[in-house]
This record gives C-alpha cells, structure tokens and sequence, in this order.
C-alpha cells in the first residue's frame, strides 16, 4: 500500500502533529487550513473548532459530526538534582507501553528517554510487577537540574516519539490515530458537497473527561450527532471469541454501548441496516469498554440522539497503534450513505 495518495498523506500528517489534551495548537492550525475554504467555522473557548458546512437542502433537524483532535501524552511535573524529569500521563496511558519509549518534550523538540531499573538490577519482587509512573524518569542526557531546566520546564507536555509506517496487507502503525482518523474523515467531508446542511466538531481534551465536546454540544444543540472515533480491537494471538472485542478487516464499528452511553436504537439498527445494503462491512463491540465524546454531547442542553462509528485499532493510546486502511475506507463509505438518513 502507497503513502502517497491524499488519504494517507493527510493522516499522516495529522497523526505527526503533537496535540495532547490542552496542547492542541497545531493539530487545530492544520484543521483550519484544510477547513477554512470550504465552510464558516469558529475557535471556542477550549479551542474547539466548530465548523458549519452548506449543503443542497436545509434540513428541519441539526446534525453534528465529531472528532476529538487531542491525543494521549505526558506533562512534566519536576527536574531532578541530577536533570531528570519526573511526568505525569495526560489521558489514559498503560504505563508498561512507557518503558524505554522515546517522546518528545516542549516546543523546543527535545528528545528524551523514559527510563526505567534495568531488569537484571530488579529486586524478585520487583520483577513480578510494573512501575508507577511516579517511579519512572525521562532521560534527556542533562547532568544537573539547570543544565536540564535551560531546555524544559515544569507544566511542557511530551508525546510519544513515533513514526507513522505502512505494512504487512494494509496495516498503519502510529502514535495518534485515535482520533486523527475521525479528524481527517470530518476534513473529508467539509472538502466535499453535502445533500444537507451540517456542523462539524473538532472537539479538544477528549482523553481528560470530554471537556471539548461539552462545550461545543452546548453551541450546536444538535438533534443528532456522529461521533466519528477509534476504538480498542483485542485480535491478536490467544484471544478468541468475544474476548477479541472487534476485529481489524471487518469494517467499522458501531457501538450499542459503552462505560458512558447508551447509543440510541435506531441510529444503531439504521448503521448496521444501511452497512448490510450497501455491502459495506460493519461490526460491533462485543464487551461494554471505553467511552469517547458521546457520552457528553448526549446529556449536554437539551440532549441528543447520539451514534458512534469506529475504526477498531490494536495498541491504542500507545507509541505503535494499528489500524487498517480497508476498515478507514468503509468507514467513510459508511458515512456517506448515511448522508442522507441522518435528517429524516
């Protein structure tokens, strides 16, 4: 598979952006420039964009599609006597996908190493168990704290360090792709013509509670929203049945429920129903997990119909999540013959 179609360029470039949660400058500033020919759009508060779209027709109910466009990262918290840099995760972060990772720190780009005892130093009882993050250091190669404090302070973010590469029969692997790909499948669309008239959310601090999308949810007032996400697959070896959660090559995915919604019915049978007569693959969670946007744009004002559609991702929220190309295009093939069912 080539990079070099517009589809993966895009991504590829959004998912090389650095943008945890708080942090989403450049993430956004890229958003704008792809957005801002194509549609009317403003920067709230949070630094959300909010975009309006023209279509064919005006529709009797508002529609909104969502996307988060930060990512899970680190902040740090204090430089030690000997210039190292204590941290603290932004978001939902596995500390064992940490170990020995390297990020990248501040505006200024500075390489460092998460580091953590070698393992023929460990204690037994050490070895039976995984670090907290509070015992784990980033490595500059600073020798003093003011040698180390001259390039980074308290309060600069960090990211995961990581190249975005294609392999094996259509496989992309990158830090970020939770949610860049919704990001880029919103771009698409405002980019396109549109039977009916529709918002656009590009909703910052999903990964600390959802902050972004309570805001923009209080703006729109939509009578239906399209949260567009990725979401965690368990197919790898060992794991069978419904254990595997949802599967990579199997479509998108559409949620009946997670930690924090309930999806509306109807939405939920008209994606799997239009999925089936269009010939498009489309699966479901098999385990109540995890939560994104809709969780708050559902309960927010008046509340809203909400409908979550996926792209399943192994390793997410980690340096080396996977997706796969075939599940990102029936995804927008998807929303698109949802177009014009969605506003009935």
């Amino acid at each position: 598979m080539s990079e070099k179609g517009p589809v993966n360029v895009m991504l590829k470039t959004l998912c090389l952006l650095n943008g945890t949660s708080g942090d989403e400058r450049r993430v956004r500033e890229y958003i704008i420039e792809q957005i801002k020919d194509h549609c009317t759009y403003h920067v709230d508060a949070l630094g959300s964009v909010i975009a309006f779209k023209k279509g064919e027709k005006t529709p009797e109910k508002t529609v909104s599609f969502n996307a988060h466009i930060d990512e899970v990262g680190f902040i740090i918290t204090h430089i030690t006597e000997d210039g190292y840099l204590r941290f603290a995760p932004v978001g939902g972060i596995d500390v064992r996908v940490c170990l020995d990772r390297v990020v990248t720190i501040g505006e200024q780009g500075i390489k460092g190493v998460i580091g953590d005892k070698a393992f023929h130093l460990l204690e037994s009882e050490e070895r039976k168990s995984c670090p907290s993050f509070d015992k784990l250091l980033i490595d500059i190669g600073a020798t003093s704290k003011e040698e180390a404090a001259a390039v980074v302070s308290p309060g600069d973010f960090a990211y995961f360090d990581s190249d975005y590469i294609t392999f094996g029969n259509g496989f992309i692997k990158s830090k970020a792709l939770d949610d860049r790909i919704g990001c880029m499948l919103l771009i698409k669309l405002i980019q396109s013509d549109l039977p009916y008239d529709t918002y656009f959310c590009f909703n910052t601090q999903e990964e600390v509670g959802l902050r972004g999308s309570t805001c923009t949810s209080y703006a729109v007032q939509a009578d239906v929203a399209v949260i567009l996400e990725a979401t965690t697959a368990a197919d790898y070896d060992g794991v069978s049945g419904a254990d595997r959660v949802c599967v990579l090559g199997e479509g998108p995915v559409i949620s009946f429920m997670d930690r924090r919604t309930i999806y509306d019915r109807e939405l939920y049978r008209l994606g799997m129903t239009m999925a089936k007569e269009n010939q498009i693959p489309a699966q479901t969670k098999t385990a109540v997990a995890g939560g994104n946007d809709a969780g708050a744009i559902q309960t927010s004002g008046n509340g809203a119909r909400v409908m979550a559609i996926s792209v399943p991702s192994r390793y997410i929220h980690s340096a080396a999540s996977v997706v796969k190309q075939s599940d990102i295009e029936n995804t927008e093939k998807l929303i698109r013959v949802l177009l014009n069912k969605l506003y009935d």
